[in-house]
């Protein structure tokens, strides 16, 4: 709670599960107040950060964005609408020069897309429509697919999850939607959120490291808090990624930032690597949370 706006609303809605009202004025801050109202200066008149729309890496408008929607900017909020508005007439995606909201070609790029559009209440039904066509028969996504591949990839289905996900919320859950977004869960969960199908392998080992922010990049904690998110009900096959979070807590209750992805950023949102991370501890007990609960339910 000592924090910032951003995690300060979360802890109170997900750990102490305050009343909404408190909860919603606390959330206002963010567009005001701490790393949002920063972040949010730093959008250039154009309507870009960093000069590109998904490049120069973490500085630019996508990661941006998305890590106003981690903050929890609100939507409807006066700024954040200015901040979209920009955005929506002036940003094209680098591969094309494609309208930012009628993304691109990649699904992992897309995903991140309709995330951010649908969250701030953007029509990306086309980029909707173009992933459900995309989904490979094991029920996830692959970046690769226009170039052969034929077996999916976490990194790149975690990112279209996440975006069909708040599709659903923003547009009332379709059913092709829903449909493909289950098979996708169905794909993470049968390799139990980090195991090979055909061997029990280890897919990734620093899938099992924490990062936040997570960018593109898919990790156990990361693949839990979508599970959450969802609603989903946890059995026995992704038992093994609790128990790894539970392991990482340390003596003083916290978790550590252990996997920080490397590149420019216009500010840090925690105090280092291999330091305690509030981000990381505010998911690790909200995943924990959702587990027990829905397990002694």
């Amino acid at each position: 709670m000592d924090s910032d706006p951003a995690i300060r609303w979360q802890v109170m809605r997900d750990l102490l599960h305050e009343p909404e009202a408190v909860v919603t004025a606390e959330r206002s801050k963010v567009a005001t107040e701490g790393w949002g109202a920063r972040l949010l200066a730093l959008q250039d008149a154009d309507g870009q950060w960093g000069g590109g729309t998904y490049f120069p890496a973490w500085t630019s408008t996508t990661y941006s964005l998305l890590l106003l929607r981690d903050f929890g900017l609100d939507p409807a909020s006066e700024r954040a609408r200015r901040a979209i508005a920009t955005v929506r007439e002036n940003s094209k995606w680098e591969h094309e020069g494609q309208d930012y909201f009628a993304g691109e070609v990649e699904p992992c790029v897309n995903g991140t897309a309709v995330a951010i559009g649908s969250y701030f209440g953007e029509d990306v039904q086309g980029i909707v429509d173009r992933l459900l066509g995309e989904q490979l028969s094991d029920g996830g996504w692959n970046c690769e697919a226009e170039n052969g591949s034929t077996r999916s990839s976490f990194n790149t289905t975690i990112d279209v999850l996440e975006g069909l996900l708040e599709h659903e919320r923003a547009t009332g859950e379709p059913a092709d939607v829903a449909e493909a977004r289950h098979r996708g869960e169905t794909y993470v969960l049968e390799r139990r959120m980090l195991r090979r199908l055909s061997t029990g392998e280890v897919i990734d080992p620093s899938w099992s490291l924490f990062s936040f922010p997570t960018r593109y990049h898919y990790d156990v904690l990361r693949g839990l808090d979508y599970l959450r998110s969802a609603g989903v009900e946890p059995d026995e096959r992704c038992a093994e990624a609790i128990q790894l979070v539970e392991q990482k807590r340390d003596a003083d209750g916290r978790w550590l930032l252990e996997n920080p992805h490397p590149g420019e950023v216009y500010f840090d949102v925690d105090e280092g690597e291999r330091k305690p991370s509030r981000w990381i501890t505010l998911r690790a007990l909200r995943v924990l949370d959702w587990y027990e609960n829905r397990r002694a339910a």
